[in-house]
């Protein structure tokens, strides 16, 4: 594991800004952007349905302690360069140290035509080049692994454990089926805290259970945090037992400034 970085910044420096639909979004993302509308309808849509089952992201919807943004490409350059920008501000908003089920909800544009093996491929990809990006600045969370196959492995960004989840249109799990390929990063700590709480177990029970009456199984890939690597849980799709994340954790540079401003 990696030390802390020297790199901060203030929760008010955010240039995430409350959107006319509900939660935040980016100053750079024009409020007229009909795709971004149109993204935050149907997520609107998706998480509300009654048979959705994470509470967690319902709650998210409803206290509007979320972000929402959109890119043209899952793993592609420019879109990488935004939404490290974007995941940056997140990190250091005001929801994301008020709110216990702060979410950022990253919408991709492209590829539509996809499979689950193609959509976890970019996923991977989307993840290490933001890695490559953010080792400039931050060392790994010191809470968890950077090893993807160690059971104490999460996603760092910024110095923080984030929890990753993929939605795409052909994920052969209901919960997971989304018109585009979307990420969600959700920080781990929020998970430490709900334990903390004695929110956890309960939360974790009821999700278990609307899922099972959404679908008529659990995810095969769902286990507790140190159990078995949470990265086998990310794209949805039930991996083979010998699979390893094609992930390589970028030695890390702590350069001690703020990143990704412009």
């Amino acid at each position: 594991m990696a030390g802390t970085s020297t790199a901060q910044a203030s929760p008010t420096d955010s240039t995430l800004r409350p959107a006319r639909h509900g939660g935040l979004v980016p100053a750079r993302l024009a409020a007229g952007d009909s795709f971004l509308a149109g993204a935050h309808a149907a997520f609107r849509d998706f998480v509300t349905q009654p048979e959705f089952p994470c509470v967690g992201a319902r709650a998210a919807f409803n206290s509007e302690s979320y972000a929402l943004a959109v890119y043209d490409e899952l793993a592609g350059d420019a879109s990488t360069a935004e939404l490290a920008r974007d995941l940056f501000e997140f990190t250091q908003s005001e929801i994301r140290y008020e709110s216990e089920y702060a979410t950022l909800v990253a919408v991709f544009r492209n590829p539509l035509e996809t499979t689950e093996a193609v959509f976890e491929q970019r996923l991977w990809q989307q993840l290490q080049k933001l890695n490559l990006a953010d080792a400039e600045h931050f060392d790994w969370d010191p809470e968890t692994s950077s090893d993807p196959t160690d059971p104490q492995f999460s996603f760092s960004f910024a110095g923080q454990a984030l929890y990753v989840i993929g939605l795409h249109a052909q994920s052969s799990r209901r919960a997971r089926q989304f018109p585009w390929p979307t990420l969600i990063f959700n920080p781990h700590e929020q998970f430490e805290q709900l334990r903390r709480d004695g929110k956890w177990k309960r939360m974790q029970q009821t999700i278990r259970e609307r899922d099972v009456a959404l679908q008529g199984s659990v995810n095969p890939m769902l286990s507790d945090f140190g159990e078995s690597t949470e990265a086998r849980q990310y794209s949805g799709r039930a991996v083979e037992e010998n699979w390893r994340a094609p992930f390589e954790p970028a030695p890390a540079k702590a350069a001690g400034k703020c990143p990704f401003h412009h």
